[in-house]
């Protein structure tokens, strides 16, 4: 079975330069809940040297927040916020060389989009007016509805650093044991996602302590078991 490790990049958390060598994609900040058009494009130019794939990693102006904190949008508020941050980026993708090929909504905006079906939409009708973009969310949510009524190309997604709900969400970041810190786990996690969970790419968070050794234990036991790692957009 072909799996994706990708990695939230681009938003400032000194990892960036470890991570490359060992994922297959990369959820590229757009500038608004970290980093900025210098530090998206330095990110771009690390990924293509690497040869890994760009997606585009859009979230909620509020660098207060890192973008993980809930602001009201509707399907409007969606549609404009995805349009402008992905056009953005993808402007920047093209000069360099190195084309946004996914969107994965950051935090707070992903989190609406598996419940809520307006902001999920928007988000799908934005990237419709997009050439070849895929959209990378949590299986089975509103996100992957709203893909495949837009004839989008879903990628279901599971996280090796945060605990699941019984529901199949994520346990919130509020709570105290949100995060996973034991290598050995979150392998145990990432072997139990994609035997029942059926996902297909594996996200380690950036900003996650231990996140380069996290992604290079995944990647050592998946490849063990006969997976193969690859892009899911190449």
């Amino acid at each position: 079975m072909n799996i994706d490790l990708n990695a939230d990049v681009g938003e400032g958390a000194g990892t960036d330069a470890e991570l490359m060598p060992w994922i297959t994609s990369a959820n590229v900040c757009c500038g608004f809940h970290a980093g900025d058009a210098e530090t998206s494009a330095r990110t771009l130019e690390l990924a293509k040297l690497h040869g890994v794939v760009c997606g585009a990693h859009p979230g909620f102006a509020d660098r207060a927040n890192f973008g993980r904190v809930e602001h009201p949008l509707d399907l409007h508020g969606s549609f404009e916020l995805c349009n402008e941050q992905v056009s953005h980026l993808h402007a920047q993708s093209d000069f360099i060389g190195h084309p946004i090929r996914y969107v994965k909504p950051h935090g707070a905006i992903y989190h609406l989009a598996i419940r809520k079906a307006e902001v999920a939409m928007g988000l799908a009708w934005a990237m419709s007016m997009m050439e070849n973009l895929s959209l990378v969310g949590l299986p089975n949510s509103q996100m992957e509805l709203a893909a495949m009524e837009n004839g989008i190309f879903f990628i279901p997604e599971g996280f090796a650093d945060r605990r699941y709900l019984p529901d199949g969400t994520l346990v919130p970041r509020s709570e105290p044991n949100a995060l996973l810190h034991d290598p050995k786990e979150v392998v145990e996690q990432v072997e139990w996602l994609v035997r029942e969970k059926n996902v297909r790419t594996i996200c380690v968070h950036g900003d996650t302590p231990g996140a380069v050794e996290f992604v290079r234990k995944v990647r050592e036991s998946l490849l063990a078991k006969g997976h193969t790692i690859r892009a899911f957009a190449e």
